[in-house]
């Protein structure tokens, strides 16, 4: 993220206003951007010297170019370590990644061991997104990380295969409405471990806290830059289990509310775009069209998704646990990185 680069001149945190709603839509519409992801190397580094040429006191003002500089290093970069994250496992390409792993599991007639193995393939990724976009100052162990991803290839598995099994059962239901079910199986699955995910892949935040700050006031920023530091020179207060909890618990509920539209609107729009004459004269289209659906409503809900709950949290440090109380920074809060 710009913050781990050098210079102690403090960028905006984002050209709209992060303490709205609408703002955090438009900030998570740069951060999601999957044109970020043809930069390559040069455009990053481009970008990464032009924000530490602002940060150094060389560019005096923000301008289109600095803030398109801003947008791909923002949705680069890890904001705890400033480590390129891989580009599979970005924001920017969650839709992309998704999207490759939602096709297979949409496939006809997988049966229960292609079902198996798409859920498989597709925790795989949520572990590998969940783990490139955590919090960092409580990594989690290679043996934790194993525990946590065959507990959650084992619930989305059982979700999978258990409504597969039962939905065909359910003689009482019209065909077409066993059909609506029936594709919706697939993405219950997915937004019941992608839930779970968060936690089992986080549990060790829970565990044993993350890093909280202080809020800094103008006239601290000004000090601090008078003796060329920055904000990432300030000392962390201490790991804070609440935080903690908090910061992972709203993760898991921003990916609910990302799958849930995915999970209801594409399937019925398809069901009702399949009584066209149109489709039923093309019935090799039904795939495209289906897939076409999840892609737009995808891009149009993971920005939504991502806005609910701010990225950098405050919070009063009187609400975290004792030792903290009273150690806040501007009107008694701290503040930390949730994660994405």
């Amino acid at each position: 993220m710009s913050s781990s680069l050098p210079g102690s001149r403090q960028l905006p945190a984002s050209q709209y206003d992060l303490s709205t709603y609408w703002g955090r839509v438009q900030h998570a519409v740069g951060l999601t951007d999957p044109s970020t992801l043809f930069a390559g190397t040069t455009g990053l580094e481009n970008a990464k010297r032009l924000l530490t040429d602002y940060k150094q006191g060389k560019i005096k003002h923000m301008s289109p170019e600095l803030w398109q500089a801003k947008k791909l290093v923002d949705s680069t970069l890890h904001p705890d370590t400033g480590e390129t994250i891989l580009l599979p496992f970005r924001m920017s390409a969650f839709v992309l990644s998704n999207l490759i792993v939602t096709a297979g599991m949409l496939q006809p007639g997988l049966g229960t061991g292609g079902t198996v193995a798409w859920q498989v393939i597709n925790q795989s990724l949520n572990v590998a997104i969940n783990s490139a976009n955590a919090n960092k100052s409580s990594p989690l162990s290679w043996s934790k990380m194993a525990q946590s991803y065959f507990a959650a290839v084992s619930v989305s598995c059982g979700v999978a295969v258990g409504l597969n099994k039962v939905v065909p059962r359910l003689k009482s239901l019209t065909p077409a409405t066993r059909v609506t079910l029936t594709r919706l199986v697939p993405f219950a699955a997915v937004a019941t471990a992608g839930a779970l995910n968060v936690f089992l892949m986080r549990g060790e935040e829970m565990r044993t806290g993350i890093d909280v700050y202080p809020v800094l006031s103008d006239t601290d920023r000004a000090a601090l830059a008078a003796e060329g530091k920055g904000e990432n020179d300030v000392p962390s207060l201490g790991k804070s289990k609440a935080a903690a909890r908090l910061a992972v618990g709203e993760t898991a509920a921003s990916r609910v509310f990302n799958s849930t539209p995915i999970m209801v609107l594409p399937p019925l729009a398809l069901v009702r775009l399949q009584r066209t004459e149109w489709l039923r004269a093309r019935p090799r289209m039904v795939m495209p069209v289906n897939l076409a659906l999840i892609l737009g409503t995808s891009f149009a809900v993971l920005p939504l998704a991502l806005a609910v709950f701010p990225q950098r949290q405050a919070i009063a440090a009187d609400k975290l646990e004792p030792e903290f109380h009273g150690r806040g920074g501007v009107d008694g809060r701290v503040v930390f990185n949730r994660g994405i």
